[in-house]
């Protein structure tokens, strides 16, 4: 997802800045400027998903370049953040997102990430993402994650296909090989904790003695959706489960 931040008073956006990288995941690209004719030259061919844009601006206003975004992206989300109420109108007609009074917060900025005009889609979750239809995959804010080993991703697939019920360590080692190979699975999960914990997401996976398991609660994932017959995840599934493993097998019990 891709950010832009536009305000002329230097303080004034980096207090933007603050607020709006404290309110999101690190992954998330944010461009700031504070010459709005700048902004608009350097941003007219970059796709926008999210404007917090300063009104009263010298050169170009707020309004006259939410105008020009949108008419390269009508579906960009344009936040104005101004002191003075009396543009809410002009805001309105434009068909902004949001309208953040002076001064900013963390606070602000959250309730407007919360309720946004149009969705932004992958790119904005905030958890975990797990896609178990087709090929397994997990998201955090739209990136794909990225484990040191690859048997890591499937240990945390495994756990996820098994919904949270505990998990030993010798089924572990019998599902992931045919050998014993208990010691490398010791890596494989201090991996996957020290992964989690870079993202913020410890509270996912949980170690207790000789057994694992995760939290589904924590995440949100297509298989789960479907088997609480959520009719986009029933449309999503195609017949294929974690395609990549020999062991995942899927009863799918709801009709489209």
């Amino acid at each position: 997802m891709r950010i832009l931040l536009v305000d002329d008073e230097p303080l004034q956006l980096l207090r933007l800045e603050k607020a709006v990288t404290s309110a999101l995941n690190k992954e998330e690209e944010i461009l700031s400027f504070s010459n709005p004719l700048k902004a608009w030259e350097e941003c007219q061919d970059k796709q926008i998903d999210i404007a917090f844009l300063d009104i009263e601006m010298t050169g170009m206003n707020g309004i006259r370049l939410a105008k020009s975004l949108k008419g390269v992206n009508p579906k960009v989300n344009i936040v104005f953040v101004t002191a003075y109420d009396a543009y809410a109108f002009d805001a309105l007609k434009i068909r902004a997102s949001g309208y953040i009074s002076k001064p900013v917060t963390k606070e602000k900025v959250l309730f407007e990430l919360e309720n946004l005009r149009n969705p932004v889609g992958e790119n904005f979750s905030r958890g975990l993402k797990v896609k178990c239809f087709g090929s397994f995959e997990v998201f955090y804010g739209g990136v794909p994650v990225k484990f040191s080993y690859k048997k890591s991703k499937e240990l945390f697939a495994y756990l996820v296909d098994r919904e949270g019920a505990a998990t030993n360590i010798n089924e572990l080692n019998a599902v992931l090989w045919e050998e014993d190979h208990k010691s490398y699975l010791r890596n494989l999960i201090a991996d996957i904790q020290d992964t989690l914990n870079s993202l913020g997401q410890s509270d996912v996976f949980v170690k207790r003695y000789k057994e694992c398991f995760i939290d589904p609660s924590k995440i949100e994932c297509d298989a789960y959706a479907y088997k609480k017959g959520d009719p986009e995840a029933i449309r999503s599934y195609r017949g294929e489960y974690m395609s990549q493993y020999s062991w995942a097998l899927f009863d799918a019990t709801y009709e489209e």
